[in-house]
């Protein structure tokens, strides 16, 4: 589904999946969403507002600390939800062709090895890199974010108590999105009916619906950062994870 011609005010979350993008937003008014196979084709992402994205945006280049948003994210999530938030590659890592050769050089660039999780999605964290250099004012809109922060921050500071991928998680997070916007959680039913599971997990659903709630509530004024002034990386993208406090 193209976006279309949009107003001020539209918003979405994306996240990716196994069939590339899943995204979600309030769209003049009206909650959409659909599936892409690469983000470019999202194409009038610099006519949004807000979108927030569920994939790290700026990497460390250099041995010392990770990103402080990363390690402020765990301290309020705590455990087990810090568990969700991992430290990304380093820009070099991306080109490796194999897991093996990308933990060697994220190990001597940055001092450590790279998850197994971390490296299967280093092709979409590769992806976004390209877009946002390729189109550099797009990364004033196009903002990262976590999924698990911004449920945290849209229960009020209450981590989520069951993880994503159980029935009991689902429900936890559809209760407290249909709290907040009751018009969106049909979305959830609605691209898990039209996309194989192959393609399109439900919890990679519910992690862009929290996303696109969160720039909601963003854009009505309840916008907080981590850290409170971005880190740059050495290519001037901003290291800083957004949310929403209720």
């Amino acid at each position: 589904m193209s976006l279309g011609a949009l107003q001020s005010r539209s918003c979405i979350g994306i996240d990716g999946c196994r069939g590339g993008w899943v995204w979600c937003g309030n769209l003049d008014g009206r909650w959409q969403g659909g599936l892409v196979e690469r983000l470019a084709l999202l194409d009038r992402l610099d006519d949004l507002e807000l979108a927030l994205i569920d994939m790290p945006i700026g990497l460390v280049d250099a041995a010392g600390p990770e990103r402080h948003c990363d390690r402020a994210a765990r301290a309020l999530l705590g455990r087990p939800r810090a568990s969700s938030v991992f430290r990304p590659p380093c820009r070099a890592a991306m080109a490796a062709p194999d897991y093996s050769n990308a933990c060697a050089i994220n190990r001597s660039v940055t001092g450590v090895a790279l998850s197994m999780q971390t490296w299967n999605i280093t092709a979409k964290i590769r992806e976004l890199d390209a877009l946002l250099a390729s189109r550099h004012g797009l990364s004033r809109q196009l903002r990262e974010a976590h999924p698990e922060l911004c449920l945290w921050g849209l229960a009020g500071g209450r981590p989520m108590r069951h993880g994503k991928r159980t029935r009991p998680g689902r429900l936890e997070r559809l209760a407290l999105l249909r709290e907040i916007e009751p018009d969106c959680v049909w979305l959830v039913d609605a691209l898990a009916d039209t996309h194989p599971r192959r393609r399109l997990a439900v919890d990679d659903i519910i992690d862009a619906l929290v996303l696109a709630v969160t720039a909601s509530e963003v854009l009505r004024g309840g916008a907080q950062y981590l850290p409170s002034e971005p880190e740059l990386d050495p290519t001037g993208l901003p290291m800083q994870l957004v949310f929403a406090r209720r």
